[in-house]
């Protein structure tokens, strides 16, 4: 396993419905690079994967969107899916903690029909993204910038358009988190450096 990941700790914002691949496939690349993952829902019990339009696999709840701190967090994924995404696009909470976690810009990596909940909660205008390709007018409708990509790194931002996607972005969302990582660490040494120069 490797470690360039150790110590981060990844949400993962999911309602029943989600597209179970754009799930399992991140998580287990952020596994494997030492990363956290935290499945986070709109209740407690499991949550319903999908195949597309087929049931899959449930999934144990480690969190719900109630209670979840985005102070604990350094990075959140945003699996799409139809009706996932459209439930969790009107989920007030949800809407907080990724606002949240923009404000403290942390990564955000989203896929397929995950930029809905972005959309709702305002924060695409002036960014560039890409999704499944329906959501283009909503979110140029919101202020943003669509393009037709595998995977689009735009600040901290990771966006891709569908599963077939996913080995670029499970690759961009890695380096990503991994730069975050590295940022954070230089942060926390300069700030000791600071404070034992001040000392």
């Amino acid at each position: 396993m490797s470690t360039s990941l150790n110590g981060m700790r990844v949400a993962i914002l999911v309602t029943d419905g989600f597209e179970q691949i754009e799930l399992t496939s991140p998580k287990a690349a952020l596994e494997k690079e030492g990363a956290t993952t935290i499945i986070a829902s709109d209740q407690k019990g499991q949550v319903q994967g999908f195949h597309h339009d087929k049931k899959a696999d449930h999934f144990l709840v480690e969190q719900i969107f109630d209670n979840i701190d985005p102070n604990d967090f350094d990075a959140v994924l945003l699996p799409g899916g139809v009706q996932n995404s459209d439930t969790i696009r009107l989920n007030q909470p949800a809407q907080r903690f990724v606002q949240a976690m923009q404000k403290q810009h942390k990564p955000i990596a989203v896929i397929c029909h995950g930029a809905w909940l972005l959309v709702s909660a305002g924060l695409v205008k002036g960014r560039t993204l890409t999704s499944w390709p329906s959501l283009q007018d909503d979110i140029r409708n919101a202020g943003g910038e669509w393009v037709d990509q595998q995977v689009v790194t735009n600040d901290n931002w990771i966006s891709s358009r569908k599963p077939d996607d996913l080995p670029a972005f499970n690759k961009a969302v890695i380096k990503t988190i991994s730069d975050y990582k590295q940022q954070s660490v230089r942060g926390t040494e300069d700030e000791n450096a600071v404070g034992l120069a001040a000392g």
